[in-house]
Order: C-alpha cells, then sequence, then structure tokens
C-alpha cells in the first residue's frame, strides 16, 4: 500500500476505484484499501474504506459480500458514533436499504433474520429522526417477494403516503420499483405511466434508466408498443452491456430477443456474457438470467434447432436442447431455495411462468445485424388440396390450375409432381409439363430439357406447345449469352406457328407463347446492340413485340396468360424506350404495364416494372411518382415478394423519404430493408447499407443511442472495395456524433480520427479538416488535451490550406482553451486568442462581397468574447501571470470590444452583443463598478424593450433560431435583472 499515508491519499485512491469497471477487480481493490485504511490509525479511514467496500460488493456480482463489512460498520457507529462525520453517518442509514434488498437476493439468509432487520432499519430510522417511506419500501420488497399481496398493497400505500426525505431513493429508483410493481399485478398502463419522467430522461442516476429500459421491454410488448420496445432495447443494453451488476436487467433484454423473434441476437447476448451462467454471489438476479436462457433455449428448440451450438457455461460444449434442460434445472433448484426459505410458493411460480411465455411478436427487425444462427425460413406453403399422402391425379390438377392461372408456387407444386411421379409410368403428355416445368427452374442451363418437353409435347399430340418449348429453350439460350443461336432457333418455331395457328392447328395461348418467346430473344439481342446496327436491332424486337399486342388484343377475355403477355408486352416496349434514351416513355409504358398486370390478378408480377419505373422517375426528378411506384411494388408483391426484392424497395423508399427529411418513416423502411437483407443472406452487402441509413435516420432524430447501435453494428461489415470509402467516413462520422451526445468521448475521438485518416487521402481536405476538428472537441472533453491540441493543429493547417478563416479562427480559440489548462497556460492562451483576432481581421479587410465581411466581422466579435471570458476564467483560476484585477480589467476591455463589434452589425446579433454587455457587467462588479453594471444592465432591458419573446431580432453566426429565440430574450432580460438587483445590493 505504498503511496498512502493520510487520509487524503486514501481518499484519491477510493475516488480513482470508484471509476474503475464493476466487477472482482475493482473489489479486490477496496479490500486492499481497507487494509491500508487500518494502517493509518485514524477511524475515520477506517469508517470510508468500509463504506467504499460496502459500495463496490453492492454493484458487483459479488454483492453477498457486502453484509460482513457492513456489520463492521454497524457495530463501530454502536461503540463510537462520534468517529462518523455526517456524510458517513448518513451513508450508513442509506446502505440500510441495501442490506435489506441484498438480504431478500440470499436464499440461505432466513426469513425471520431479514423480518427482524427491516424491524432494527426502522428503529433506527425513528430515532435518527427519518421518514418512515425508505422503511416501507424494504417492507413491500419483502412482501412482493414471498408473494404477500396484501402486504405489499399496504406497504406500497404507506410507502407513496411518507414524506420524501434524505432517506427516499432517487426519483428514477423509486419510480422504477413502483412500476415493476404495477407491472407484476398486470398493470401495464399504469407501470409504464410511473416510468415515464425516467424513459424521458427528467430523472436519472447510475443506474437508471438502465433498469427501467429492461424492465419496460415486456410490458411494451404485451401492450402491442413494438416501436418503443425496439427503441427501449437498443437504448437498454447499450447501458447495461458493461455493468457486470445488473444481471437481471441484461436477462430481460435477453427475454425480449427470445419474445420478438430476435434468437439469434439473444445468442450473441449470451456469449458476451459467459460468467454470468456460474457468478452466485447474488442468487436472484442469476435465477432471473437462467430463466430468460430457458426461455430462449426452448424457443429455439421449437423452432427445429435444438441441436445448435450455443454459447453456454464453461467448460464444455452446449447444444440448446442441452443448455435449456441445464437451465432449467439450475432455474428451479435455485427458485426452491428460496420458497424453502419463505415458506411460500411465490418465487417458484414466477421462474416457471416466465419460462413458459410465448413469443409476443413472430418479428421485431432491431435494425442490428446478428451473426449467430438463427431459424431456418419456412418452406412454402404446400397447396391444402395435396396436402397429406401423395395423390399424383390430385397433385397433378393442382399444378396445372396453379400454373395455368399462373399462381405463386406453380412451381413447387410441379416438384411435388415429380418427386410422386418417380417410378410410375405416364402418358407423354403428363411428362411434358413435369420436364417443361422442370426446365423453367433452370436457367440457360435448362435448354436441353425444354427440347425434351418439345418432343414429349409432340408425341403428346399438341404441337402448339412443342414450338412454344422450343422457343422457351431459344430463351434461355439468349440468357446465357449465346444470342446468335438463340436468334436463329427461334425462327423455325416462329414461322412453323404462325402457319399452325393460320390452319387452325394450335391456339392463340401456343401462338402468343412463341411470338412472345420471339420477342423475349430479339430483346436481349437489342440489348447487347451497339453502333450504327442498334437502330434496326431496336426495330425488329419493338416490331416482335408489336405482333404480340396484336394477336392477343381483343382476345384475352378470362385468360389470365394472354392478359399476362399483353402486360409484359407493355413493359418490354418500355425497355425499349429506355434504350433509345426515351425516358419519359418508358416511365409511361412501365406503368402500363404494371396497371395491366394488376387489372389481370397477377399483382406480384407487376413488382418488378414498378421498381423500374420508380427507378427511371426518379432519374428523371419525378419523386412522386417513384414514391408511388416503390409503395405500389411493396403493396403488389405482398407475401410473393423475395427477401432481396423486398429489402431493396424498401431501401430506395428509405431514401427518397429522407431526401425530404421525412426521417421517421424514412428509418422505418431502412429498419425492414435491413431486416430482409438479413434474410436474403446478403448482411454484409445490401444490409450494411440499410444499416448505414437507417443509423444516419435515427441520428436525425437525435436517437442517439439507438443509432450508435445500428452505425457499430454496420461498420464491421462496410468496406470502401463494397461500399465506398465515403460510406465508411460517413458511417464513422455520424458514429463519432452518436457517441459525443451520449459522452463517449473517447470513443468518440477514436471514430473521428479514424474517419479522419481515410479522408487525408481524398483529393478535397474539407472533410477531413472537420473531422480533425471535432476529433479535437472529444479528445478535450475526454480529458486528452495533449492529443486534441494536436488536432486542432492539424485542422487549423488544413483550414488554413483551404483558405477557411472561420475554420482556422475557431481552431485557434479551441487551442486557447486548451492551453489555459496547462500549468502557465495564460501566456499561450492568450497569444493564441491574439492571433485569431488578427486573423479575423485579416479575413474581414480582404472580404470579397458585403456577406463575407459580416461573416468575418462576427466572427471577430465572438473571438473577442471568448478572449474576455478566457482571461476572466484565468482570473477566476488565480494564475500567477498577472494578478487578478489586471487579468479582469484585460478580460473587462476584451468583452466591451465584443460588444462594439456586434453593435456594428446592427439587430441582427442582438443576443451575441447582450451576452457580452451582461458578461462585462458582472466583472464591473467583481472590479467595483457598480454605476457601471447598473448602466449596463439597463441597457440590456432596454434593448428588449421592443421584443414581445417571440421575435429573434434577427439571426447570425451562432445565433438562437426558432424557438429558442423567445428563450433567449427571456434569459437576457431575467440575467440583466439579476445583475441589476446584485449591483443595488452591492451599493447598499
Amino acid at each position: 500500500m505504498s503511496g498512502i499515508t493520510d487520509l487524503d491519499a486514501l481518499r484519491e485512491a477510493m475516488a480513482e476505484n470508484s471509476e474503475r469497471p464493476e466487477g472482482p477487480a475493482r473489489n479486490a481493490r477496496a479490500e486492499e484499501l481497507l487494509a491500508a485504511a487500518e494502517q493509518l490509525n485514524v477511524p475515520l479511514a477506517v469508517i470510508e474504506a468500509l463504506g467504499h467496500q460496502v459500495k463496490v460488493y453492492n454493484y458487483s456480482s459479488e454483492k453477498g459480500k457486502m453484509f460482513v463489512p457492513f456489520a463492521r460498520l454497524l457495530r463501530l457507529w454502536d461503540e463510537r458514533p462520534e468517529d462518523f462525520d455526517e456524510f458517513e453517518a448518513h451513508s450508513l442509514h442509506w446502505v440500510f436499504k441495501w442490506v435489506s434488498s441484498g438480504m431478500l437476493d440470499q436464499p440461505h439468509i432466513p426469513l425471520a433474520s431479514i423480518e427482524g432487520w427491516l424491524g432494527e432499519m426502522e428503529r433506527r430510522y425513528r430515532l435518527a429522526g427519518y421518514s418512515e417511506g425508505a422503511v416501507r419500501s424494504a417492507e413491500h420488497s419483502v412482501a412482493a417477494h414471498v408473494g404477500d399481496v396484501a402486504r405489499a398493497e399496504r406497504a406500497y400505500a404507506a410507502w407513496l403516503a411518507a414524506d420524501r426525505d434524505a432517506m427516499s431513493d432517487c426519483h428514477a429508483c423509486e419510480l422504477h420499483a413502483q412500476g415493476w410493481w404495477q407491472a407484476e399485478l398486470g398493470r401495464d398502463e399504469e407501470a409504464l405511466e410511473l416510468w415515464r419522467p425516467v424513459l424521458e430522461g427528467r430523472y436519472t442516476c447510475a443506474h437508471e434508466p438502465h433498469t427501467v429500459l429492461a424492465s419496460s421491454l415486456v410490458p411494451l410488448l404485451r401492450l402491442g408498443r413494438r416501436d418503443e420496445a425496439r427503441a427501449n432495447h437498443l437504448r437498454g443494453f447499450r447501458l447495461v452491456r458493461a455493468m457486470e451488476s445488473m444481471r437481471g436487467a441484461y436477462a430481460e433484454h435477453v427475454e425480449f430477443c427470445a419474445l420478438t423473434g430476435n434468437e439469434a441476437r439473444g445468442l450473441e447476448l449470451l456469449a458476451e456474457r459467459p460468467a454470468y451462467f456460474t457468478d452466485d454471489g447474488q442468487p436472484q438476479s442469476r435465477l432471473d438470467f437462467l430463466s430468460a436462457v430457458t426461455l430462449l433455449m426452448d424457443r429455439l428448440t421449437g423452432l427445429g434447432l435444438g441441436d445448435r451450438r450455443v454459447p453456454g457455461p464453461a467448460g464444455r460444449e452446449w447444444t440448446a436442447r442441452e443448455l435449456a434442460a441445464h437451465a432449467r434445472a439450475e432455474a428451479l433448484a435455485l427458485a426452491a431455495r428460496f420458497d424453502e426459505r419463505n415458506g411460500t410458493t411465490r418465487v417458484g411460480e414466477r421462474a416457471r411462468a416466465r419460462m413458459a411465455q410465448k413469443p409476443l411478436a413472430d418479428r421485431l427487425p432491431l435494425g442490428v445485424r446478428s451473426v449467430g444462427p438463427a431459424p431456418a425460413p419456412a418452406p412454402p406453403p404446400v397447396p391444402a388440396s395435396v396436402a397429406g399422402e401423395p395423390d399424383l391425379p390430385a397433385l397433378l390438377a393442382e399444378a396445372r390450375r396453379l400454373s395455368n392461372h399462373l399462381q405463386p408456387h406453380a412451381m413447387e407444386a410441379w416438384a411435388a409432381v415429380a418427386r410422386a411421379a418417380e417410378g410410375v409410368e405416364l402418358d407423354p403428355r403428363d411428362r411434358a409439363e413435369i420436364a417443361d416445368h422442370e426446365a423453367m427452374g433452370l436457367g440457360p442451363a435448362g435448354a436441353a430439357l425444354f427440347e425434351r418437353a418439345a418432343g414429349l409435347y409432340a408425341e403428346a399430340g399438341d404441337p402448339g406447345e412443342a414450338l412454344a418449348a422450343r422457343a422457351r429453350a431459344a430463351y434461355v439460350r439468349a440468357l446465357g449469352g449465346d444470342i446468335a443461336q438463340a436468334v436463329a432457333a427461334v425462327r423455325g418455331p416462329y414461322e412453323e406457328v404462325l402457319a399452325l395457328y393460320a390452319d387452325g392447328g394450335t391456339g392463340t395461348r401456343q401462338t402468343a407463347a412463341v411470338l412472345m418467346g420471339r420477342a423475349r430473344v430479339l430483346l436481349r439481342r437489342a440489348h447487347a446492340a451497339e453502333g450504327s446496327a442498334a437502330s434496326a436491332v431496336h426495330g425488329a424486337a419493338e416490331a416482335a413485340v408489336r405482333e404480340v399486342l396484336a394477336l392477343v388484343d381483343g382476345r384475352t377475355g378470362q385468360d389470365v396468360r394472354l392478359a399476362a403477355r399483353a402486360a409484359e408486352a407493355q413493359a418490354m416496349l418500355a425497355e425499349l424506350a429506355g434504350l433509345r434514351g426515351d425516358l419519359a416513355a418508358a416511365v409511361e409504358l412501365f406503368a402500363r404495364g404494371a396497371a395491366a398486370f394488376v387489372a389481370a390478378g397477377l399483382p406480384w408480377f407487376a413488382v418488378e416494372y414498378e421498381a423500374r419505373l420508380a427507378s427511371l422517375a426518379h432519374h428523371l426528378g419525378d419523386m412522386a411518382e417513384a414514391e408511388r411506384a416503390l409503395r405500389a411494388a411493396l403493396e403488389h408483391g405482398g407475401a410473393q415478394l423475395e427477401a432481396p426484392g423486398r429489402a431493396q424497395l424498401h431501401l430506395q423508399l428509405a431514401e427518397l423519404l429522407g431526401g425530404r427529411d421525412e426521417v421517421a418513416e424514412a428509418a422505418q423502411h431502412a429498419l425492414e430493408a435491413a431486416h430482409w437483407a438479413d434474410e436474403a443472406g446478403e448482411s454484409a452487402t445490401l444490409g450494411a447499407w440499410a444499416r448505414q441509413q437507417l443509423g444516419g435516420f435515427l441520428l436525425r432524430q437525435g436517437r442517439w443511442a439507438e443509432a450508435a447501435e445500428v452505425l457499430e453494428s454496420a461498420l464491421p461489415d462496410l468496406t470502401a472495395e463494397t461500399h465506398g470509402d465515403g460510406a465508411v467516413v460517413q458511417t464513422m462520422w455520424w458514429l463519432g456524433d452518436c457517441l459525443s451526445e451520449l459522452g463517449e468521448h473517447r470513443a468518440a475521438a477514436e471514430r473521428r480520427l479514424q474517419a479522419a485518416g481515410i479522408a487525408r487521402t481524398w483529393p478535397e481536405q474539407h472533410d477531413h479538416a472537420t473531422l480533425a476538428h471535432l476529433a479535437g472537441e472529444s479528445l478535450g472533453q475526454a480529458g486528452l488535451a495533449a492529443e486534441a491540441e494536436r488536432a486542432y493543429t492539424r485542422a487549423g493547417d488544413l483550414w488554413r490550406t483551404l483558405g477557411n478563416p472561420h475554420g482556422l479562427v475557431r481552431s485557434l480559440r479551441a487551442r486557447a482553451w486548451l492551453a489555459l489548462r496547462t500549468q502557465d497556460g495564460t501566456a499561450a492562451a492568450r497569444l493564441l486568442m491574439a492571433e485569431a483576432l488578427r486573423e479575423c481581421e485579416t479575413a474581414r479587410d480582404a472580404a470579397a462581397d458585403e456577406a463575407s465581411r459580416r461573416g468575418f466581422v462576427e466572427e471577430l466579435g465572438h473571438t473577442h468574447r471568448q478572449f474576455g471570458d478566457l482571461l476572466a476564467r484565468s482570473a477566476g483560476e488565480g494564475d500567477a501571470d498577472a494578478p487578478p484585477p489586471a487579468l479582469l480589467e484585460e478580460a473587462l476591455a476584451q468583452l466591451l470590444r465584443s460588444a462594439e463589434v456586434f453593435a456594428s452589425l446592427g439587430d441582427g446579433v442582438l443576443h451575441s452583443r447582450t451576452a457580452a454587455e451582461l458578461t462585462a457587467g458582472w466583472l464591473e462588479i467583481e472590479l467595483g463598478r457598480l454605476t457601471e453594471a447598473r448602466a449596463r444592465a439597463r441597457g440590456v432591458l432596454a434593448a428588449y424593450e421592443a421584443y414581445d419573446g417571440t421575435d429573434a431580432g434577427g439571426t447570425g453566426l451562432e445565433e438562437a433560431v426558432d424557438d429558442a429565440a423567445g428563450e433567449a430574450v427571456r434569459a437576457r432580460r431575467a440575467e440583466a435583472e439579476h445583475l441589476l438587483r446584485v449591483a443595488a445590493e452591492d451599493r447598499a
């Protein structure tokens, strides 16, 4: 314990230990500090060290260890209360609450001992003059734990009726406990209403809103408020992730994942905290955790994933099924110990109910990527008419019905026919249709099978369908890139079917199939055509498409296949219009084609063309039509829309909505895009894009914690090769902004420096300069002054190179404030501020226009203002470079100069001018110039006589705008009136 030679050194060491992460290392250090305190021969040192030990044990997984040091503290109090100062006496009584609740969490402590301790707490609080509120709160906890609802309700009412005093928990903690009780009784609405001030940030503490966010998850899900539940999970898990003592809250996040279809994320949470399976210092939170684990493992097993490897207790590998059995047995054994101690069944019943919960949402996308094992997608539904034992005639009938009407799952139905037909003698027609549909699923590899189907159709006496199959073979060859062969191959079927149709040897449907096959082949050729031949090739393709339309026109009737040919032909004309550069015509024709599919009762076929229409409309600047088409595509795709396409559509709609600042709905679509990209197996590509956009939209709504979680999830997948380094930099930039807002300044600096490192290589250096400056801000706020100085210097050099005086001046001012933190720093700070003033004046004198000149003059006013503030701060801290009066005089001169500069710009910067004048007035009071101070206050009040609190008086650089303008007026008036009163009192 070298270095701890007196009480001050001990206090410093305990303060440092309090800042360390929760856990065994911090606890061990507290034990070392107690040993050191005992060597000082100072009773208060031992008392404070024992109190520190109780605190760190309470906020750790070794909570059960706090009883011994507390008992020792209590004995010291009873023997020599005079050794306790006021703070330690208060702390001793405060910790009674921790001990009471902590005993409940330990099943080996008899209930009679807990009740006795509760009585002792009541006696001591009464003697000390405290309200009974904290005692009744503790009694309520005991009654609720054992399941004595009547007593719990009486204690709850007495708790609410009691006066708040120095022993009352903070508002946030009390509201959490009160809301928890309401939720336990099934009063979810009441619970959430009690928690609202905590969730909104009005009441906070070291462990709130952490636990309220966790406790709110299931009540929100039960009420169907899923968006709030998602947001609270992302916010709350970020808070509890690093806090070892919050196993109970952590368990509620695992439970949330199990109840919302986020099993993969639940597994990730288990993997992050392996010690939670076995740490036994707080049995109640272990019971909560194991109950949530059981729920998650049962869910996985129910999804057919019982044999999947999952994170579990160290020392062996676990499957979901094995861990479910283990966690259930451990949880029920713990619950039985509590119930045996309590003489009731309440704890066991609650654990069983928690483990038996059913999902509250089949799918609740979170926006973050989960890489653990996830349930396999459900297979396509088997048509009801063919469910059960395969019956070949029924299977054939159903497959023909689906394919004749172009219904979803027709291909699956034909595959079922093929499986059932193995080893069965079929007639040529049946075999032809089986081969035909099998070929349709093979793409370019299906040409030979199409030819085989053509032969079987011919054998069955259907020459028209045989020609259609040959045309399909030609088309898939074109898809494979052999366009010349495809054009040659389709010529024969085309000529033959026209002759056959003219003789009445085949129907319109078969003829249309051949003509459409030819049109598709020629369209493929048109896409590949270049140079002078392109026009003729395009013309031939258009003629082929119009031939299809001429054939089916007026003949579609109730034949959806012919209606589909007409709709597709319109879309093909749209493609050709696009190829020749007539994008407006392409938009109109795609719209016609999509509408025709919808009218035919085939909306899922419209999706492809509505998506292409949206892209063209966006290119033409018609955002309303682009939005309409995207929404229509999502609606028409319905359940048939495959995951990749659904992700693309949602992402495009998100970007469009975000572009016009409708960020709330944009975030919803980006969230859906991320989910469907994950479902499609494209997490690292399309999913990363979606998450990046989602993070940006959340940031724009001020939802910093949610945005940070999403952006951190996206960042590992974003690469310069796939997404571009601009996307990587933007993500780091946004993430740095979020972390800064959350107070995580060191992490924010790291992200901003990483982004700056990439932007350093770009030809345009404005982003590099901005990021370097932001990194300086974060480093300074993290207490890393030397690193911040380097970042600001780098930013200033870049601003100078870029010819940006505003950026340069702000970097110089920031460096001046940093310099003030160093020993004898006033001289260096003064030099930097003086340089900033010179840069402002130089830029003002060289301004190219009046607007620029005014901007530089305003920057000059702010620099004088900050120079004055800096010198006043230096005087207040007793800097030795000059006597405080001299520094105050210099500061006052800078502030008065600031006010003069702002005055030269008129009322547009009135708030800036009055702020400088009020600060000058306070300095004048410090210097004993009361008359001048009063005159300054009256001048400010006169300046606002014409304002009613709703007019900002103009806006300028760094000025308040919108609703904040009226608040600025009220604030200036209030400060001026206060200044006037203080100056008058000093005179008296």
